[in-house]
């Protein structure tokens, strides 16, 4: 046997800056011209933004000289985040005849920065990545970190890659277009990073909600800087999601599951929401967190008009059982939960991991607790 050792150390630096700032977007295109050089550029977006967004984005890069290919548009919605319009993506992006030289720009919310940053990290094997987010929740969570996925019959986000952006462009004023139940959708990702992270947030959140529902425009900008300022000091520390990362699923389990049970019919948020009041009944089920806490949870999320339990839904929990065993954090088909133990810390299982593996008679209890429908 002949043994040919390949020795490659990864010295790449993947730092970039988040920038957020009431009408950042009318300074995007300069910036982006600037940054980029030569790049051409691309902006992907979806059938609710674009109208609203791209086409002002894309006149002004080619007024300022850059070369840039017609926005690739697809319909909004969950049911975007699959093979086939990745692949319409990129066979647009082969027909304008872009190269490795491009700068792929996500103009929109969660889905949008998805497909858009899996094309990127494809493309060529592998071109730059620009986020602007629209929606409040791609704006505190899914266009930081570099996370892209898409849906497969077989769940959520089950096949993508990590994808760091160059930069994040920011701009409170976007979300003044948003659908206030995409608004409402956006605020579970927030309360999320108040329960795993931040306390004196979780105070902050209902002290001033009233005002963050007017979308009050210093209000918004402090709320979605300190929940990027989370997102970005976990993602330091661990951006393959080898731990301490996987907090950031508080919720997601469950909700996970329930988007899947219920055909995508729920928006991604409002099914996080019921998903954090099931895991946090199950952390109380475990003795991990005081059931005061588990119902302060609950009440800020009822305070936002946001799911708190799985009643009308009628979803049995057998199979939100069954879906549980295809999360990605499943091992060997057990499902593995990020629990609190308190507002604004996460429990640590045997061995330091930030997961834990759950009695599959507790779940069970939690999830009918919460409405789920008894297997018949």
């Amino acid at each position: 046997m002949q043994e040919v050792p390949v020795r490659l150390k990864r010295e790449t630096d993947d730092s970039y800056k988040i920038l957020i700032a009431p009408g950042l977007f009318e300074q995007a295109a300069s910036r982006l011209a600037r940054l980029f050089g030569g790049c051409a550029f691309v902006v992907v977006s979806d059938s609710n933004v674009a109208g609203l967004y791209a086409a002002a984005l894309t006149a002004k890069l080619r007024e300022l000289g850059r070369r840039v290919a017609a926005p690739i548009v697809f319909p909004a919605g969950e049911q975007s985040k699959s093979r086939r319009v990745k692949s319409r993506v990129e066979d647009r992006m082969f027909r304008s005849g872009l190269g490795r030289d491009t700068v792929v720009v996500a103009l929109g919310g969660g889905v949008v920065g998805d497909v858009a940053g899996f094309v990127a990290a494809t493309y060529a094997r592998g071109v730059e990545l620009v986020q602007i987010p629209t929606s409040l929740l791609a704006m505190v969570d899914s266009s930081i970190g570099g996370k892209t996925g898409l849906d497969v019959p077989w769940g959520k986000n089950l096949i993508g890659a990590f994808h760091q952006p160059a930069i994040v462009l920011i701009d409170p004023r976007l979300l003044g277009t948003l659908d206030p139940a995409q608004f409402r959708a956006g605020m579970a990702e927030v309360v999320k990073h108040a329960v795993i992270r931040d306390r004196p947030l979780f105070k902050f959140i209902e002290a001033n909600l009233a005002g963050i529902i007017r979308k009050d425009e210093e209000l918004l900008a402090e709320l979605i800087a300190r929940n990027c300022r989370i997102k970005a000091a976990v993602v330091e520390e661990d951006e393959r999601e080898s731990n301490l990362r996987q907090i950031l699923n508080f919720g997601h389990t469950v909700g996970h599951a329930v988007e899947a049970c219920c055909g995508y019919r729920l928006l991604h948020g409002e099914a996080v929401a019921a998903g954090m009041c099931v895991e946090a009944d199950l952390a109380r089920r475990m003795g991990l967190l005081a059931g005061e806490a588990a119902r302060q949870v609950s009440a800020l999320l009822q305070r936002l008009k946001l799911p708190v339990d799985l009643a009308g839904l009628k979803i049995s929990a057998e199979k939100l059982i069954e879906l549980t065993a295809l999360d990605k954090k499943a091992r060997q088909g057990r499902p593995k939960y990020a629990l609190p133990c308190a507002v604004g810390e996460m429990a640590r299982a045997v061995g330091g991991s930030y997961v834990h593996e759950v009695d599959e008679r507790l779940a069970r209890e939690a999830l009918l607790e919460k409405g789920a429908l008894p297997s018949s």
